[in-house]
């Protein structure tokens, strides 16, 4: 009898301990799991039962959160909804991306930033409330941006080369993220899965991320900053540019850019070079300084950097085993180089801004539910690709691409526009993805821009590309 009572005695202590040891464990090893979970219901009550902070543009809320008539008390809502959803990303029952996401704890109020504040409303009785962000983008160049892409994909940035504000960001297709923010879970995850299996991918933002893009011949910017920088080459330098360049070790050639004037010379400067968007002599450059000195330039210019602005930003990518034939197409932007439009973007931003690049960035304010200023835009140097006299030198070969070469449709009367024009070569059914960059004014830029436009033939990206940029640099100037 008692051997019994011991036994059934041990048995209650040990199960005691087991569950003792499990509630400490789930209480301090599983407690942040639990909680991030998105299917614990617990959770998602509480956080949309909270005044989640509003996006702003110019004063004006792209995303913000109004009574619901059901249990979660708040449904997020996007006001232009395709034009930003990029940007916002969305918040719903399944899931978050885009801003919603990498500012969480402060939309949410969670953020330590906002400690004293969630103690104020505690005290006062009130449910705590999230802060509000404002961004830097423009709303008439966003606008412009994402009308002048039309139907087709692609994507547009638009920087402030002097401070590294992001003045517009742009990405088609786009989609409403209306449909996957509704608490009818069924909706949304229809919505959302229907997005995720669509083949033009919707929920890429394309302006910083997705599969990337080759550059084409605005690589040429960087090829030409090597040049310079190396000091075997200078203003002055003559360079050989023949209609065909063998390739290295194989029996294929890399042909000149036919469209342009490249053949009316054999030889030619760099200006004229750069102006019609000629092939061969930035090739053979590249072949002379070899690989490092081109892979070394790119990643001066920010190639190969994770960045947060503070959305992921994916690293720019310069091919770092090349042999000369691949190395010789690497240089006009083809083979395996790729890069984001912001990338392109901040490359021109440098050049324009003597040589110094800005870190780019989407936040212009953060403030709390009183108002009262959390954080403010500072413009923040990221690093010095290349010293002022190669920024400005390359940056009057600009000019000229826009006053006699290639770039013309960029031209606004009256202003120096400096530009760059690039055609990726997609397939042999003539279609590429076409390319613009460039900045204005050029003696006092106050914008920089990267627009690509995919899948087209070279009628019809000359007709987006730079006409695009003019629109945008009107638009900046006439302010």
């Amino acid at each position: 009898m008692n051997q019994a009572i011991r036994h059934t005695w041990v048995v209650a202590a040990a199960l005691l301990v087991l569950i003792l040891g499990s509630l400490t464990y789930v209480q301090f090893f599983e407690a942040g799991r639990l909680q991030a979970n998105p299917w614990n219901s617990r959770n998602l009550l509480q956080q949309f039962s909270s005044d989640r902070g509003p996006i702003l543009v110019d004063g004006q809320q792209i995303a913000y959160s109004r009574r619901s008539n059901d249990q979660y008390d708040y449904q997020r809502v996007y006001r232009d909804a395709q034009l930003y959803a990029p940007l916002t990303g969305f918040y719903s029952l399944l899931n978050m991306t885009g801003l919603e996401q990498e500012l969480n704890p402060l939309l949410t109020g969670s953020s330590d930033q906002l400690f004293y504040d969630r103690i104020t409303q505690i005290l006062s009785g009130n449910q705590p409330r999230g802060a509000s962000v404002e961004l830097t983008i423009d709303p008439q160049l966003q606008k412009i941006a994402y009308d002048a892409l039309g139907d087709q994909k692609g994507a547009i940035v638009a920087l402030n080369p002097k401070t590294g504000e992001i003045l517009a960001m742009v990405s088609k297709p786009s989609y409403d993220p209306n449909a996957i923010a509704t608490h009818d879970t069924k909706k949304a995850k229809q919505a959302y899965e229907s997005l995720a299996q669509n083949e033009a991918n919707p929920l890429f933002n394309r302006a910083i991320g997705g599969n990337l893009y080759s550059p084409g011949s605005v690589f040429k910017i960087i090829d030409t900053a090597a040049a310079l920088d190396s000091g075997k080459y200078n203003a002055d330098s003559v360079l050989e540019n023949p209609a065909e360049l063998d390739l290295p070790g194989t029996n294929a050639t890399l042909p000149n850019y036919r469209y342009g004037g490249c053949s009316a010379r054999t030889r030619v400067d760099f200006s004229f070079a750069l102006e019609q968007s000629c092939n061969t002599p930035f090739a053979s450059i590249a072949l002379d300084l070899g690989k490092d000195a081109i892979a070394n330039e790119a990643k001066k210019f920010g190639f190969g950097e994770q960045l947060g602005i503070p959305l992921s930003v994916t690293p720019s990518i310069f091919p770092e085993e090349l042999n000369s034939a691949q190395l010789a197409q690497s240089s006009v932007g083809q083979f395996d180089v790729r890069a984001t439009p912001l990338q392109i973007a901040m490359m021109s931003a440098a050049i324009a801004n003597n040589g110094v690049q800005m870190k780019p960035n989407l936040i212009k304010a953060v403030r709390a539910p009183d108002l009262t200023p959390i954080s403010t835009f500072k413009p923040e140097q990221l690093r010095t690709p290349t010293s002022a006299q190669t920024a400005n030198q390359i940056k009057d070969w600009m000019v000229n691409v826009v006053d006699k070469g290639i770039a013309s449709g960029a031209a606004v009367p009256g202003v120096k526009v400096a530009g760059k024009t690039g055609t990726a070569e997609l397939s042999a059914q003539g279609l590429n993805n076409a390319w613009f960059t460039g900045f204005a004014p050029a003696d006092d830029p106050k914008i920089a821009v990267a627009i690509v436009v995919e899948n087209v033939d070279v009628a019809t990206g000359v007709s987006l590309t730079s006409p695009t940029a003019k629109k945008l640099f009107e638009a900046v100037l006439n302010k």
